[in-house]
This record gives C-alpha cells, sequence and structure tokens, in this order.
C-alpha cells in the first residue's frame, strides 16, 4: 500500500511539473489583475473627458426659461403694480457666450495636458513598481527549485555510494556504522529536498499572489531571462520626469492666476415672449442683446499673495529634484559595487568548486577499493552541496541585483 502512495505520488509530481511557466506569463497577469493600473487608466480617460467639458464651455450656453407671475391687489392692498405689472408671463431662449482670450484657452488647455502627463507618469512608476516585484519573487522562486534540481541530483549520487558502500559492508571491507553514517547523510540530503520543494512551493504561492491569480498547481518555472538593460540619461529617467511635471503645473498655476484677474467679456442674448398683459400682448413677442464685462478692481492683494505661494512651491520642488539627484547616484554606486562583490563572490566559489569536486572523485575511487575514510567522504559531499547551495545563492542575488539597477536606470 505504501508502494502505491509512494507511485501515485511521483505520478502526480511529474504531471504537475509538466507545466512550464515563464516571466512574462507573470508579468502580463499582474498587469491585467491590477487594480491600480486599471484605476489610473481610467483617470487618464476621465481628464479627457474633462478637458472635453472645459471646451464646451467655451461655446454658446443655451436655456429655455418659462416664467409666469401674478401679483393680485385686493382692495387696494397688494404690491405696487409699477413694478409687478400685475403678471407677467415669460418664455424666453437665452444665450450666453463668453468672450475668452486665447491666452487663457491655452492656459487651462495646459492644465489638462500637464494632468494627462502627471497621471501617465503615474501608470508608469507603477507598472515598474508591479514589474519589479513580479521579477523579485520569480526569481526566488525560480531560484529555490534551481536548488531542488541540484539536491535531487545529490540524492541520486548518495543512493549509488550507498549501493556500493552496503555490498562493502557485507563484505566486511567497511564497519557497520560507516554504512550507517552514509546513510544518514542520505537521509539528510532527503529532508533538505523535502523543505526546499516546501519553501518552492510558498514561493510560488507568493508569486501567483502578487500576480492576481488563484492557483496551487506545482509548475515548472523557466530560468529567468535577466540581463541589465541599456542605461538611460539621467534627465530621461521617469523619476526626474516627475519633478519637471509638477514644476510646469506650479508655473502654470501662476499663468491661471493671471488670467483670473484680466476683464471678462460675455456676450448675452435671448428671443421669446415677455409680457405683462396689459396692452396688446399679443404683440410682446422680441428679442434683446447685451454685453456683461466684469473688472476686478481689489481683493486684498491676494493675487502677489497667490504667486508667493506658489514661488514657495518651486523651491520645494527644487530641493526634493537636488536630493533625488544625489541619492539616485549613491543608489546606483551602491548596486554596481554589489555587482562586483557577487561576480567576485562566483568566481571563488567556482574555484572552491572545482576543488571539492576534484576531492569527491578521488574518495569514490578510494570508496571502491576500500581504502577511503567514510567521515572524510561525507564531510566532501557536505562541502560541496553547501558550495552549489552558495552558487545557487550567489546567483539569486545577482540577479535581484539586476532588476533592481534596471527598476532604477531604465524606463522600460
Amino acid at each position: 500500500m505504501k508502494n502505491i502512495l509512494c507511485f501515485i505520488l511521483v505520478l502526480i509530481t511529474i504531471k504537475s511539473f509538466s507545466q512550464e511557466k515563464d516571466l512574462q506569463f507573470y508579468i502580463e497577469k499582474a498587469q491585467i489583475n491590477s487594480p491600480l493600473l486599471k484605476d489610473l487608466t481610467n483617470q487618464i480617460k476621465s481628464n479627457a473627458l474633462d478637458s472635453l467639458i472645459n471646451r464646451a464651455n467655451y461655446k454658446p450656453q443655451i436655456a429655455g426659461n418659462l416664467n409666469a407671475n401674478y401679483a393680485p391687489t385686493i382692495n387696494g392692498y397688494g404690491y405696487d403694480t409699477a413694478i409687478t405689472n400685475g403678471q407677467t408671463v415669460s418664455g424666453l431662449i437665452g444665450i450666453n457666450q463668453k468672450i475668452i482670450g486665447k491666452n487663457i484657452v491655452n492656459s487651462q488647455a495646459e492644465t489638462f495636458k500637464l494632468m494627462k502627463n502627471g497621471l501617465l507618469l503615474n501608470k508608469s512608476i507603477a507598472l515598474k513598481d508591479l514589474n519589479k516585484a513580479i521579477v523579485s519573487q520569480y526569481i526566488t522562486a525560480s531560484g529555490s527549485l534551481e536548488q531542488i534540481d541540484y539536491n535531487q541530483k545529490m540524492i541520486s549520487l548518495l543512493k549509488n555510494g550507498a549501493v556500493v558502500l552496503k555490498k562493502l559492508t557485507q563484505n566486511s571491507i567497511y564497519k557497520q556504522t560507516d554504512y550507517l553514517l552514509f546513510i544518514s547523510t542520505v537521509k539528510q540530503q532527503e529532508l533538505q529536498v523535502l523543505l526546499l520543494k516546501q519553501q518552492y512551493q510558498n514561493d510560488l504561492s507568493l508569486l501567483n499572489y502578487l500576480s492576481g491569480e488563484t492557483d496551487t498547481t506545482f509548475v515548472k518555472l523557466k530560468n529567468p531571462d535577466i540581463v541589465l538593460k541599456n542605461i538611460q540619461n539621467n534627465d530621461k529617467i521617469v523619476f526626474l520626469k516627475q519633478f519637471e511635471v509638477d514644476s510646469l503645473k506650479i508655473k502654470n498655476q501662476n499663468k491661471l492666476i493671471d488670467n483670473a484677474y484680466k476683464p471678462s467679456l460675455s456676450l448675452l442674448a435671448d428671443a421669446g415672449y415677455l409680457s405683462s398683459f396689459t396692452y396688446q400682448a399679443f404683440k410682446n413677442i422680441g428679442v434683446s442683446v447685451g454685453l456683461g464685462l466684469s473688472i476686478p478692481i481689489y481683493d486684498g492683494n491676494q493675487k502677489s499673495l497667490q504667486h508667493q505661494k506658489n514661488d514657495t512651491a518651486l523651491a520645494t520642488n527644487l530641493a526634493y529634484k537636488k536630493n533625488f539627484n544625489k541619492q539616485y547616484a549613491q543608489q546606483l554606486l551602491m548596486l554596481n559595487q554589489k555587482m562586483k562583490q557577487t561576480i567576485e563572490t562566483e568566481n571563488q566559489l567556482q574555484s572552491q568548486l572545482q576543488i571539492a569536486d576534484a576531492l569527491i572523485e578521488a574518495d569514490k575511487k578510494l570508496l571502491l577499493s576500500g581504502d577511503a575514510q567514510i567521515t572524510d567522504f561525507v564531510i566532501a559531499i557536505g562541502n560541496v552541496i553547501t558550495i552549489n547551495n552558495s552558487i545557487s545563492q550567489n546567483k539569486i542575488n545577482k540577479l535581484q541585483l539586476i532588476n533592481e539597477i534596471n527598476y532604477w536606470s531604465s524606463n522600460n
């Protein structure tokens, strides 16, 4: 019964691992499922509609109005008929056309354009943040899978050695304690693989969670193809573009303030029926035209104060930009320094691995002749496993650094 269960588990594992998914799959799923990206996309659409609504205000505003009023006089008591005419009926169509200067129109159009640019930048940064998180978790999960593959190979190597050692022990070439020590090493390695599989399953679950997918299958991840991208010029980096847009928004606000203090002119007109029914009511159909002029005179010096407030905001924005430039340069220096360290570590580990592999091969030959010390052989195997796991972890660190550098230095 136990063998049957093991066979079923092996089949399930083989079937589940037959599915392979790559990094692009999870990136696309995350982008599709991200509510933040959907929100920003809708905000961009809403901004476009706001711009159209604002343009509609430039067009003639036409409204129909129907009013009827009766003010009776009873026994000499009531409203003065010279004012109320006793009764009035009106049915008018009114037209109001604002006379707007080209500068005002351009400033308002620039406002919506800058709002759109700001939203596009926010979307770009949100997309970069999302992609970075997915890539980072994919690297972690694929690193766990790589360790599983290697440690399973080591189990096969140990089991083959155990078969040979068992025969040699039965022939009294090695002690029973030597054999048990070796079997203990095999069991420890099997436990290590089990823990790695559990870790991989947890890493995979987190990857699905970040990409917005509900999937519990034990799929195999393809090796991540992650390389350093071309470094953009500082002035083209999306993070610095935000400061540029903020500065332009403040300058545009100054234009809007100035425009608000310019005289405004409106063309007024109406046509329809307006009558008090006092004389020849049937002739009270007509039209009227007029002009409305508004001239700001004094508001407590608010214009100057608003400009001073915007000047302060510009100075603050400039200070943040200078500070970001310093930290940005320092950030890239630290990341590149760590990258060099991982390369140095990789070279050192590869050198150690060559020696450890040579020692394993020598011990395997000695094992067949009965001259190997089992404790030394076990230690040598443990060293190879440790070095390879360190190489795998160093590779993960290197890929994570590449992901981080790409995040800061590339807009892709």
